[in-house]
């Protein structure tokens, strides 16, 4: 079943969605409404050029990395080693989530959903401390990075680019460590890719996500 949302701020029940974790269309992208959505494990996704409300998305079957997990593989220790790129964080949000949008012309592309009030929505929201992005630097030249919501003990990822080998594992494996340094419980990658599993991504299910989600930081 999928709902229909108004002005007011709520979500249905996740169990009661489709079988792809669709729940909810409609509302609006309010930061008031982004925050509510992640705090109970909704995201929105749509086509911005096909479809004109968003559409709310909250999978039971979760995809997440528990940053003490993170799967390393030789030749990316190799790679880090050599320092051949720079990693800052929240240096260039804006370009992170352009980056994110263009990349091999995503934004061109049928079915494409990082577009322009995706952008603001989640701008409002890094400029109020709920987003944040990892860039990779080649020289002076942002070649990769991602982008995601910071809140309670996790990092809701959004997506990530990468316009030179490796530039967006660099990314991850930053946040990763990051997380672990701090004390978060998990990197939400929403579904399964084989770049995920690589990195040793897992399934656990949403009532689980939603246990560990409101559990206090792990202590470092």
């Amino acid at each position: 079943m999928v709902w229909h949302l108004d002005e007011k701020l709520w979500f249905p029940n996740p169990h009661w969605g489709e079988d792809d974790g669709l729940v909810a269309i409609g509302g609006d992208l309010s930061v008031d409404r982004l925050l509510l959505a992640y705090s109970n494990g909704f995201f929105p996704w749509y086509a911005f050029n096909m479809e004109k409300e968003p559409h709310w998305y909250c999978p039971l079957d979760r995809y997440v990395i528990f940053p003490s997990d993170i799967h390393i593989s030789h030749s990316m220790r190799q790679l880090l080693r050599q320092h051949k790129y720079e990693v800052t964080v929240n240096r260039d949000f804006d370009g992170v989530i352009q980056g994110c949008s263009t990349a091999q012309g995503r934004n061109e592309m049928q079915g494409a959903w990082l577009g322009p009030d995706i952008i603001e929505a989640f701008t409002r929201l890094h400029r109020l401390g709920y987003a944040a992005s990892v860039e990779v630097w080649e020289g002076a030249r942002l070649v990769g990075g991602l982008y995601g919501v910071t809140l309670r003990n996790a990092f809701f990822g959004e997506s990530m680019f990468s316009l030179v080998p490796n530039a967006s594992k660099t990314a991850l494996i930053h946040l990763a460590k990051a997380l672990q340094t701090i004390g978060g419980r998990f990197i939400d990658c929403q579904f399964e890719t084989p770049l995920f599993r690589s990195m040793g991504g897992t399934h656990i299910p949403y009532d689980k996500y939603m246990e560990l989600l409101s559990l206090p930081t792990l202590s470092c």
